[in-house]
């Protein structure tokens, strides 16, 4: 009984701490992100790299990044869900679509805070998350953005991580908006008990290496 009851607490326990974690019981909140109407000049940017509360409100930080929007993108099954996506098997991984001004911000810097707000080397997840649903996928859309992917990993992989980096290059195909409770998660729910336990840290730690990229009062 004891064995059992431990194995229990450290199952909720992960489940707690767990970008998953989060039940159904919220998605009829009321308080969600309108659908975010791009300016004329406005230019979109897909990454991946763990749960999309944390990545979304990293980007979202960045000085010249208007918008983030959390998602699903890379896999193969059509309408993913956040349920579905949890299986593992729909090929997809939790996606942000960072809109961002290129006349404030360039999509080499962004490539920069998506690699320098992750451990790059984790096949398959960023802790404590960890499955295809959480791996690290830096998406393009034009020969010119893959190029500055591939030249950014090369340099980590000489510099940095000893050709270790498991990120995926993946031309992008479609994104799917994830379903509007996910939306600025992070900001909406600050009590919520993965959000204090890694997501909030995570922004921290990304803010404490990169200030000269953070917004400021005056964006």
């Amino acid at each position: 009984m004891n064995i059992l009851k431990s194995v229990t607490f450290l199952s909720l326990s992960i489940l707690l701490i767990s970008c998953f974690g989060f039940t159904d019981k919220k998605e009829t909140q009321t308080e969600t992100k309108a659908t975010y109407i791009a300016k004329e000049k406005t230019k979109v940017a897909y990454f991946a790299s763990g749960c999309f509360w944390c990545v979304e409100a990293i980007f979202e930080s960045v000085s010249g990044v208007e918008e983030a929007v959390s998602g699903y993108a890379g896999g193969h099954t059509l309408n993913p869900t956040y349920k579905s996506i949890g299986t593992g098997k729909t090929g997809h991984s939790e996606t942000v679509a960072v809109y961002y001004n290129p006349e404030k911000v360039s999509f080499e810097t962004l490539v920069t805070v998506f690699f320098g707000s992750q451990d790059p080397t984790t096949k398959n997840g960023q802790h404590p998350d960890y499955g295809t649903q959480y791996r690290s996928i830096a998406f393009y859309e034009t020969d010119a953005e893959k190029a500055i992917i591939e030249k950014m990993i090369a340099k980590l992989n000489a510099e940095v991580y000893h050709g270790k980096i498991a990120t995926e290059v993946t031309k992008l195909k479609k994104f799917y908006k994830a379903e509007d409770y996910h939306q600025d998660f992070e900001r909406r729910n600050p009590n919520q008990g993965y959000i204090k336990a890694v997501s909030i840290p995570r922004l921290n730690k990304f803010k404490k290496r990169f200030p000269q990229l953070l917004k400021t009062d005056k964006h």
